[in-house]
């Protein structure tokens, strides 16, 4: 069976979900790869292609969940640490994306948005071929630790999220607000 979904456009923008759950299947890398390359297609202002994306392998996943591991255990305790620890453990493809700093806060500010634009076409054309992803962000990216350990420096890159990724187990729903509250005719 293919997991290729043949979709519209409109459809899958429309029906792509965050993924919370994923099966154990790895996802290839040559699909990542492939996944990346049409990312970087992402609108830049003055073509500052200002990604960088590092695919992690076992050794830093292990040790980045071993940090949030620590974490956890100091301010939310043994049993919520050891519940992240085997729900982070369960994800089997990790991406993590950064976004190239800047002196000129304007340009660091258009570099980081056209880092969101790649990372949304990351996900559109993962989810045409069956897989989903959960874009996470949180305190612990933010750290030396976590930059050292994916081998990027905060000096010179901005983390804009983890990236983990797989084939669904399962797919929620999701609902968005009626048009008439988003859209003002001015």
């Amino acid at each position: 069976m293919s997991r290729e979904w043949s979709q519209s456009l409109e459809s899958v923008i429309l029906g792509r979900r965050t993924v919370h759950a994923f099966e154990t299947a790895k996802v290839s890398d040559d699909l990542i790869e492939r996944a990346i390359d049409v990312a970087c297609w992402a609108p830049n202002h003055f073509l500052t292609e200002p990604w960088k994306y590092y695919l992690l392998s076992d050794k830093p996943k292990a040790q980045i969940i071993d940090m949030n591991y620590r974490e956890n255990l100091t301010n939310k305790g043994a049993r919520f640490a050891e519940v992240k620890k085997n729900r982070w453990q369960a994800v089997p493809g990790w991406l993590v994306i950064t976004s190239k700093k800047s002196a000129n806060e304007k340009e660091e500010q258009e570099n980081y948005a056209a880092c969101c634009c790649a990372a949304q076409n990351l996900m559109l054309f993962l989810w045409t071929k069956g897989v989903g992803v959960k874009w996470t962000t949180g305190s612990i990216i933010e750290t030396s630790d976590f930059a050292n350990i994916v081998g990027f420096t905060m000096s010179a890159e901005k983390p804009i999220g983890m990236f983990w990724y797989g084939y669904p187990e399962s797919i929620g729903k999701q609902f968005r607000q009626p048009l008439k509250n988003v859209l003002l005719k001015v």
